[in-house]
Parts: C-alpha cells; structure tokens; sequence
C-alpha cells in the first residue's frame, strides 16, 4: 500500500470556448496547461496555511494602499486581500488571459469605467478595484457572495441568474474561494 507521502499531484486544465473548464490528470492533451504540479504539502504546511491568513510575504509591500482603499471605500481590508489573494497571489504585474491587470485583476473596461490610471501601478488597480466592489456591495446590498460573483464575472451576470451566483464553473469556483480566505482573514484578524 503506497502512502500518502510518495504521491505526486499533477493537474492539467483549460477553458473551452463555451466556458467550461476542462481539467485531468492525464498528461499530453492538446490545449491544456499545468494547473497544480508537485507534491502535494505536508500535514505541517497544511497545518501552518490554516492557521494563518494566506497572504505572501509581498502582501505587507500593499498594506498602505489597501489601509487607504479600505477607508476611502470603507471596504473591510480583509475583503480587498482575499480578492488581490485569489487574482493575483499579490503579483502587481499580473495580467491574465483575458486581459485582466494588475493586484486586483481588473478588466481594461472596467478601470476606464471606476476612474483607471495605470492598472500595473499597485495603488491605481487597487484604488479602482476597491471603487468598483464598493459600487457591487452598493448593488447587491452589501451580500458579499453576489459581490464576488458580480467582481467575477460582471453585475450584468448576476442580475440575468435572478440575483443569484451564476452557474458559469469558474465563477463557481471563485466566490467560495475567496469567501474561504475572507473569513480565514476575519477570524485570524
């Protein structure tokens, strides 16, 4: 019987074309690239992630423009760190394939729509991404789920769902996600 110890974990994915999210384990396939490669953490690291909050050494470069953008939106500074957490793991460089930018990931649109600037800039992206989930909380009457669905995948996506998280896989996947890091942040703060 093989322990736990040996084992490997190695995750292949995609997004198809209709939205879906494709991921195996099986190597080779056309389209698909490494999502988790590595062995898997030890029962301590497993430990250590739960007992703290899941922020990188780098967070503590942003915490002055978080502090402001938590005050001038008056949005919990826990919140705006579980979103940068899960956009960009803090990589105020970060740009993804559809084009999001930045710490908070946002959308080209969006940043001309909640003021813009330099979404490479750490304090323009988080400045803007804070302004546009103010503007979602407004919204959605301060549900935080919908905010997260809405900062996700557009306001447009919730309302057409009836007000409800939209049943788009990545948007599924995203809310509790960062719900998770949110609330660890809350109880550890």
């Amino acid at each position: 019987m093989a322990s736990a110890d040996g084992v490997r974990a190695e995750i292949f994915g995609s997004v198809a074309s209709n939205g879906a999210i494709v991921l195996t384990n099986v190597p080779g396939k056309a389209g698909l690239a490494v999502i988790v490669a590595g062995d898997p953490p030890s029962e301590r690291d497993a430990k250590r992630a739960q007992a703290s909050p899941t922020e990188s050494s780098d967070a503590s470069r942003f915490a002055d423009v978080i502090d402001e953008a938590s005050r001038t939106f008056r949005i919990q500074p826990e919140l705006l760190r579980a979103v940068i957490d899960v956009e960009s793991r803090y990589n105020p460089k970060a740009v993804s394939d559809k084009g999001a930018l930045g710490l908070m990931q946002v959308m080209p649109a969006t940043a001309r729509r909640f003021a813009g600037g330099d979404m490479l800039n750490p304090r323009d992206n988080v400045l803007t991404g804070a302004r546009y989930l103010r503007f979602l909380l407004d919204l959605f009457k301060d549900d935080v789920e919908l905010t997260l669905a809405a900062y996700n995948a557009g306001e447009n996506a919730v309302i057409r769902a009836g007000y409800r998280v939209p049943s788009l896989p990545e948007t599924r996947l995203y809310v509790p996600r960062v719900l998770a890091r949110y609330r660890r942040m809350l109880a550890a703060g």
